[in-house]
């Protein structure tokens, strides 16, 4: 059975890029995945201002924005389709039209039916971060963070661990995923933060050998660095193709307090990251 993959296509105010699509639809085509695009339209709300009118036609603004927001996600589910048939995927897409700020909660309730989100990674669109963050913690589904260029392989998973809950979800989400990987490097940095349990990564190496990985344990320091850095710098050092960790933080008033991890990765994505709440 074919993974469900869903990939929010964004179009306002800044459009996601076509290097974006081509590295969500070669993603899709690595782990035999059904790809779901959805072009999110921006509805602009009606202003009230009574002194709008006469200092600038704001209604005709209005108008223009969701023009070219509509234009633009007629052309990426144009451009996906179109890669996706290049590339031997089924895709399938929609529009959903919906105000700027509630682009996230529209996204993550459409993830609640796939197995897995794709997000074409942009640290400077700040409707990516919010729709990335809500898709992380609001949707239920696991969120594979693309950098622009392509992934090669998921072959070789890394997995960030600390023996918590997330950790483990992280994993199990991974190995639904990945089905056709073959090697996991479990990584675990001693000295960021407390580790109840010593031993854990060999013990998580050691299931990860029983499920038929090649997987081992790699024990690493922070060496000053913030840990989002560590991590995926152990990752590319170990030869990983992706890193697997769980995500931490929470929703107060719906700004997103994020972990350290997770915020040092949504800051400097450097290779293909698959994150678990």
């Amino acid at each position: 059975m074919p993974v469900e993959a869903l990939f929010p296509l964004i179009t306002y105010p800044d459009p996601t890029s076509a290097g974006s699509v081509a590295s969500a639809v070669k993603a899709a085509r690595l782990i035999g995945a059904r790809l779901h695009g959805i072009a999110l339209e921006v509805q602009v709300p009606a202003v009230s201002n009574a002194l709008s009118g006469a200092l600038v036609d704001v209604r005709k603004l209005a108008a223009e924005a969701e023009a070219l927001s509509r234009k633009r996600g007629e052309e990426l589910l144009r451009t996906i389709s179109s890669a996706a048939d290049e590339a031997g995927i089924t895709c399938e897409t929609e529009m959903a039209r919906a105000i700027e700020a509630e682009f996230g909660n529209v996204i993550a309730t459409a993830a609640r039916y796939h197995d897995v989100s794709f997000v074409g990674w942009d640290p400077l669109s700040r409707t990516v971060r919010a729709t990335t963050e809500a898709l992380i913690f609001d949707s239920g589904r696991p969120v594979l963070l693309l950098p622009e260029t392509a992934p090669e392989d998921f072959n070789h998973i890394a997995i960030a661990w600390d023996g918590s809950r997330v950790a483990a979800r992280a994993v199990g989400d991974a190995l639904a995923l990945f089905g056709n990987a073959t090697r996991a490097t479990v990584i675990l940095v001693t000295d960021e933060k407390a580790i109840p349990d010593t031993k854990g990564a060999e013990r998580l190496a050691a299931f990860l050998t029983r499920r038929r990985l090649e997987a081992k344990a790699h024990y690493a320091t922070t060496a000053g660095r913030a840990i989002g850095e560590t991590l995926q710098a152990e990752a590319k050092a170990v030869g990983a193709d992706t890193l697997v960790m769980g995500a931490y933080g929470h929703s107060r008033l719906r700004q997103f307090i994020l972990g350290g991890a997770t915020r040092g990765i949504l800051d400097n994505l450097q290779l293909p990251v698959l994150l678990s709440h």
